[in-house]
């Protein structure tokens, strides 16, 4: 597998947000966000067996890993890494964009799956049936860049019942769109979501890796 980084950390987001967690990056993304944070992750890596992966986390002694990336289901092992991670007893979370088939995802892992708001520039992009798999053990992303963006995410929720289906979080594009305004917006709405702040961009430097 092509791996880009290997890291112990805080996981910033989610509601695991705050927790130790080992980060495991995977290479390749089939998506390409306006927003995105982790392009370095696009091509940018080095080709690791499962064994030597399972090695590196082992050394960081965590039970929480978070498999992200780039996109983590661009690579057809991704299923047996964490197949491997599991049997081990791990708690995986996995990371994924929303545009692939997250079956290929092994039920006993946490699946944190976005939904790409108009502003990402790829929304049209989602595969929408993965919502009828996801679990109440499951969370729902979305990541604000506009009140436009607000307003689909809001029709979205509705459309789709989703606080009825998992946990869904609402966060915003770092420096992009203020935070305060969003929770007011929530506020106002009454909306049935858990905000969330990447915690890493405001205890680092938000350009920061490897944390």
């Amino acid at each position: 597998m092509k791996i880009n980084e290997i890291f112990k950390s805080i996981q910033g987001e989610t509601s695991y947000a705050g927790l130790l967690c080992t980060f495991l990056r995977i290479t390749g993304c089939n998506l390409r966000c306006s927003y995105c944070d982790t392009t370095y992750a696009y091509e940018e890596g080095t080709e690791m067996p499962i064994g030597s992966i399972l090695e590196r986390v082992a050394g960081f002694k965590t039970k929480l890993v978070c498999i992200t990336g780039g996109e983590p289901l661009s690579d057809k092992d991704t299923p047996s890494l964490i197949e491997e991670l599991l049997s081990i007893n791990y708690t995986i979370l996995v990371e994924t964009n929303g545009s692939y088939d997250i079956r290929m995802i092994p039920q006993k892992a946490i699946k944190i799956m976005d939904i790409k708001c108009p502003d990402s520039g790829a929304s049209h992009l989602m595969h929408w049936q993965n919502i009828r798999y996801l679990t109440k053990r499951d969370e729902i992303k979305f990541i604000l860049r506009s009140r436009d963006d607000y307003e689909w995410a809001k029709g979205v929720i509705a459309e789709y019942r989703l606080s009825e289906v998992a946990q869904v979080l609402i966060g915003t594009v770092f420096n992009a769109l203020p935070p305060r305004t969003v929770v007011q917006w929530i506020l106002e709405d009454n909306l049935p979501v858990r905000f969330q702040l990447q915690l890493h961009k405001y205890i680092w430097d938000p350009q920061a890796r490897g944390v």
